[in-house]
């Protein structure tokens, strides 16, 4: 087991579509995770918020309430070979690709679990719905009906695997630039598993390119080179091991990617991103039907 420069143990380097991450201390840093303290005071989050970017809050959930979640996510596509035969669904153990019934698991994915009650019951979950009133001061809020939920396989390497850096409003212009983001880890995550990662103050960049104009880029990834783009930006990657319940909040601006995931058990990485903001502002309305991974966003 080795570590970072800032005691992030790995058992090999970090990598994102197959770049190793730079481990020295100016490229590769820790998330830091809000105080309970913190979480008690309105005015000082919401400074941290704009300050940072981002707001990583362990234990927000409860963890048996995300773990039946994947086991019902599992447990919904195990008709279609993706797990291990053999193996409790519930711990996302992945079978070999090439066993997988890709049509069984579109069907059951986009017509039972992406749709279904136990999906929305988790994204409206009354901790979350309370906490961004609070966050965002508004009582009257929208979910976006697009609550995207991915499963990543260990071992998957190469351009396109991992999602690559690029950050929210590129893909949400048609609303308000204040949407604010939620990924939810479905179970453990560990760096190894493949969690996202935040480029740090990269939100300060993209804001002020806005405004200026400099910066409208299409709805495409920034790109897939980690090490290349922590380089010109002069930022560190932030990561974090992250456990069932912790919850993860950011801004339309920061520039966000994930890991590999090359778990040495096979497990899957399970995650939900969704996005909240006050009902009286803007709504991209391309972001009001459920998710297809067709559906051209």
């Amino acid at each position: 087991m080795n570590a970072t420069s800032d005691g992030i143990p790995v058992r090999r380097p970090l990598t994102s579509n197959g770049y190793a991450l730079d481990p020295r201390a100016d490229r590769l840093g820790r998330l830091k995770a809000v105080t309970p303290e913190e979480l008690g005071d309105r005015d000082a989050l919401s400074s941290r918020f704009a300050r940072e970017g981002y707001l990583y809050l362990p234990g927000f959930l409860d963890a048996a309430t995300v773990l039946d979640f994947r086991r019902h996510y599992f447990s919904a596509l195990a008709g279609s070979g993706l797990t291990r035969a053999g193996t409790d669904p519930g711990e996302g153990i992945a079978a070999d690709p090439a066993d997988v019934d890709r049509g069984r698991l579109r069907t059951s994915l986009f017509r039972e679990v992406v749709p279904g009650a136990e999906y929305e019951a988790l994204c409206r979950h009354p901790r979350l719905v309370a906490f961004f009133q609070w966050l965002l001061g508004e009582d009257a809020l929208h979910l976006h009906r697009r609550k995207i939920i991915r499963h990543v396989g260990p071992g998957e390497t190469g351009i396109g695997t991992a999602t690559q850096a690029h950050y929210d409003l590129v893909y949400l212009r048609e609303g308000t630039d204040r949407v604010v983001s939620a990924w939810i880890p479905l179970g453990d995550v560990p760096v190894s598993r493949g969690p996202l990662v935040y480029l740090e103050g990269s939100h300060r960049v993209t804001l002020r390119q806005e405004a200026e104009g400099t910066l409208r880029r299409p709805a495409a990834s920034l790109t897939a080179d980690l090490p290349a783009l922590a380089d010109a930006y002069h930022a560190r990657w932030l990561v974090t091991d992250f456990t069932a319940g912790d919850v993860m909040i950011h801004n339309a601006h920061i520039i966000h990617a994930s890991l590999d995931n090359r778990d040495p058990d096979g497990v899957f990485r399970l995650s939900t991103d969704i996005r909240y903001q006050a009902a009286a502002q803007p709504v991209d309305r391309r972001w009001q039907n459920h998710w297809h991974d067709e559906d051209g966003l």
